[in-house]
C-alpha cells in the first residue's frame, strides 16, 4: 500500500509542512529517512523530555497539520497512510 508512493516527493512535501526540516538522506532511503521522521515525530523525540506527549497525541497534532496544510490531497492522502503504518508499528 505505501509502497507505492514516491518517497522523494513525500519526503519533499513533509520538509514543507514541518517547518522545512533537512532530514537528510544519508546512507538510507527516502523512505527510511521518511519513516524514521515521522516514528520520532509520533514519539516526540524532538521536544524535551520532560514536555513530551503521547504518541495520540502527537499523532493527532500530526493529522491536524496534514490536513491543514496546502499539499495536494494525494500528499496528504499519503502522508496520513504513512503515519496510520508507523502508528501501527509503535
Amino acid at each position: 500500500m505505501i509502497a507505492d508512493f514516491n518517497f522523494d516527493e513525500l519526503l519533499a512535501e513533509y520538509r514543507r509542512i514541518w517547518n522545512n526540516r533537512l532530514l537528510a538522506v544519508s546512507d538510507g532511503s527516502s523512505e527510511d529517512t521518511l519513516k524514521e521522521a515521522v516514528k520520532r515525530e509520533l514519539l516526540d523525540e524532538n521536544s524535551h523530555p520532560r514536555i513530551r506527549k503521547n504518541k495520540f497525541e502527537k499523532y493527532y497534532s500530526a493529522i491536524c497539520r496534514i490536513t491543514g496544510s496546502t499539499i495536494s490531497n494525494e500528499a496528504k492522502v499519503a502522508l496520513i497512510l504513512l503515519h496510520n503504518h508507523v502508528m501501527d508499528k509503535l
